[in-house]
């Protein structure tokens, strides 16, 4: 166990610098000075010159790379060319809102898609069945952003029950910033329940065919104590891969449900610091949703011995 866990920590340090070194060569493709941004169209050459070198713009780039990747390490990711603010703490503050909407769902999603999954699975060809994968089939075939407005739509407009547009934070009042996340979080849970329960049931169809499933029926388990002790720990380990994949790209930001509902999360800082040119906070945000991406899977796979302890023997 202690090796599996220490081989994959290993595997992880190299896909951290190569996610670095793509951040960084990313943005040095986009056309443009960033110096020039930063001092605006009205700068002399002199002022120009000074603020390349302070910046270490003047440097060959494997010496910038060098120099912004020991920042990194050190949590130092600059400082934000619209408000001045120092880029970590901008993406930390915007992070913590989107962690929670993204937790809150996808942790929804995963319960609804263990349950369906696994009814669909034991009732194979049934009318629960097809009701299941038809569900599955047209959650996964309603794009996520028209969802979120049609969701705007019913309980905003027409019944008035949650809020429509902007947000209060929780430091404020706990239950208006819970009023203003339902509806995101609501969306979120329908559009990845879909491909989960497919998942879901697909792995349970493959375990309830083993002989070992045979085996704990014949020796008179009920139905519900072999899809609980049986069938369960063994068809969610695909599923989770996938739970893993699908938190990993949404902590790295939900720009499209973000801006659909007027929230100030990851996501939405992205997309604005992109149409704002502002080039630290792009890098520091790009390389931020690497490194999620890369962690959360990381985290995954070391939860794998929990459900299969045959992979701890590879």
């Amino acid at each position: 166990m202690l090796s599996y866990i220490l081989k994959r920590l290993l595997l992880t340090l190299p896909t951290l610098l190569m996610v670095a070194l793509a951040v960084f060569f990313l943005i040095r493709l986009i056309p443009g000075d960033p110096a020039l941004v930063m001092l605006g169209e009205g700068g002399d050459a002199a002022a120009l010159a000074a603020l390349r070198q302070d910046l270490g713009l003047d440097k060959p780039l494997p010496v910038q790379f060098v120099l912004w990747l020991e920042h990194a390490v050190r949590g130092d990711l600059g400082h934000s060319i619209v408000t001045g603010e120092p880029v970590a703490d901008l993406i930390w503050q915007r992070f913590k809102l989107t962690a929670i909407v993204v937790l809150v769902a996808v942790a929804g999603a995963t319960l609804i898609s263990v349950i369906a999954g696994l009814a669909a699975a034991w009732r194979r060809d049934t009318r629960l069945d097809l009701a299941v994968v038809g569900a599955a089939s047209l959650v996964l075939a309603i794009p996520s952003f028209w969802l979120g407005l049609i969701l705007l739509l019913v309980f905003g407009l027409k019944l008035g029950w949650l809020p429509v547009v902007g947000y209060v934070p929780f430091s404020e009042s706990a239950v208006e910033a819970a009023l203003f996340l339902v509806l995101p979080v609501l969306t979120l849970t329908i559009t990845e329940s879909g491909v989960l329960t497919r998942m879901m049931r697909s792995s349970a169809i493959d375990v309830l065919k083993l002989e070992y499933v045979t085996h704990a029926r014949a020796k008179g388990l009920s139905e519900f104590a072999v899809l609980r002790r049986h069938v369960f720990p063994n068809a969610f380990a695909p599923t989770l891969t996938l739970v893993g994949l699908i938190l990993g790209h949404l902590l790295g930001g939900i720009a499209v449900i973000e801006t659909v509902f007027t929230l100030p999360g990851l996501g939405r800082l992205m997309v604005d610091s992109i149409l704002g040119r502002d080039y630290p906070v792009v890098q520091g945000c790009l390389l931020f949703t690497a490194v999620i991406y890369v962690v959360v899977n990381l985290v995954v796979d070391l939860c794998y011995p929990l459900f299969d302890p045959r992979v701890t023997a590879q």
